[in-house]
């Protein structure tokens, strides 16, 4: 055998020993038990149950049975109760959480709306922008035109009331 099989074997045995002694000692504290009790039984004369004592016992066992079984009936209709509201709870706290979150995206919404309708603002204005400024450069082209007209006709008439009337010039033909 080796070293590692003896040590194990001494473990056991000593285990095995241990063992005996609680059981001993147990055996010990059965047999006082059973004497004592052996004792009281013996020395109890009240032990034997009279018939009408033990009639009204068992007519009280019945009623305290009967009452028994009347609160286990509300325990269970209660519990019952219970799960239902409870599943009621579950649902509702759902409810909220998913209302809540509704909520928490339709303020996000509307905190984004002026930017929204700023950005939207820009975009349909941009192309009245773009058309008004052409509209005052075409406006200014056109100014600049009349102005530059309204001097060349008040030449023409400084120079027309000088000589009297004027002729169109019409081209001379050219001879071959």
């Amino acid at each position: 055998m080796s070293q590692t099989d003896n040590s194990t074997i001494q473990a056991l045995s000593a285990e095995v020993s241990k063992l005996r002694q609680e059981l001993q000692l147990r055996d010990q504290l059965v047999q006082q038990l059973s004497q004592e009790l052996f004792r009281l039984v013996k020395g109890n004369t009240n032990y034997m149950p009279q018939p009408e004592v033990s009639e009204r016992y068992q007519n009280h066992l019945q009623a305290l049975q009967e009452q028994l079984q009347a609160v286990e009936q509300q325990v269970a209709f209660y519990q019952e109760q219970i799960a239902t509201r409870d599943s009621e709870i579950y649902q509702l706290r759902q409810s909220v959480q998913e209302l809540s979150d509704r909520s928490r995206m339709l303020e996000q919404v509307v905190q984004e709306l002026p930017q929204i309708y700023r950005r939207k603002f820009e975009e349909r204005m941009a192309p009245v922008r773009e058309k008004v400024a052409s509209l005052q450069r075409e406006n200014r082209r056109l100014q600049a035109e009349l102005q530059s007209v309204s001097y060349r006709l008040a030449l023409k008439n400084r120079t027309s009331s000088h000589s009297g009337i004027d002729l169109p010039n019409f081209p001379r033909p050219v001879s071959n």
